[in-house]
């Protein structure tokens, strides 16, 4: 696994970092993380048996997603959430902290990358592959991180439920 500190510096992509305690929900981000700029997200991480294929959903953090509608969006009859394992292999995070900056690890570039339409052009608050901090990022750095680490993204209107 990649340390996301050296990476960043490393391919000079900007952040605002901010330390709290460690957040399992947004709900809990909401109430011990410090006021930061830009949006707050929570991240869907997402596994089609049937096609072998894995999604990562970025998304504001008040939105529920209508899941049967994103099925169609996505193309596929079935998926879920992706386990604690496959989590640890893709993206090197555990659960409560998977973050878009987990990608840094998808070597293999199995994970697709879908951002909801509202946060696109937006700074997002994002992990550094732990939950006890947090990193704010312009759109422009994400579009170039995800460059770098070979992952094309789509903006998407998800569907909420």
């Amino acid at each position: 696994m990649q340390d996301i500190y050296s990476f960043l510096k490393d391919n000079s992509i900007d952040y605002l970092q901010f330390t709290h305690p460690a957040v399992f929900t947004c709900e809990e981000a909401s109430r011990l993380c410090p006021m930061m700029p830009g949006k707050a997200i929570k991240n869907l991480f997402l596994y089609s048996k049937q096609k072998d294929q894995y999604f990562f959903v970025v998304i504001g953090h008040d939105k529920s997603v209508d899941l049967k509608k994103l099925k169609t969006l996505l193309n596929v009859s079935h998926f879920s959430f992706a386990s604690e394992e496959q989590l640890k292999k893709y993206i090197g995070v555990e659960p409560g902290s998977v973050t878009i900056l987990g990608l840094i690890n998808d070597v293999e570039h199995k994970v697709s990358v879908f951002i909801d339409m509202p946060l696109c052009g937006n700074a997002l608050q994002c992990h550094p592959l732990v939950n006890t901090a947090t990193l704010v990022i312009d759109f422009q750095e994400i579009e170039r991180f995800l460059k770098l680490t070979g992952h094309a993204y789509q903006c998407l209107d998800i569907p909420a439920r």
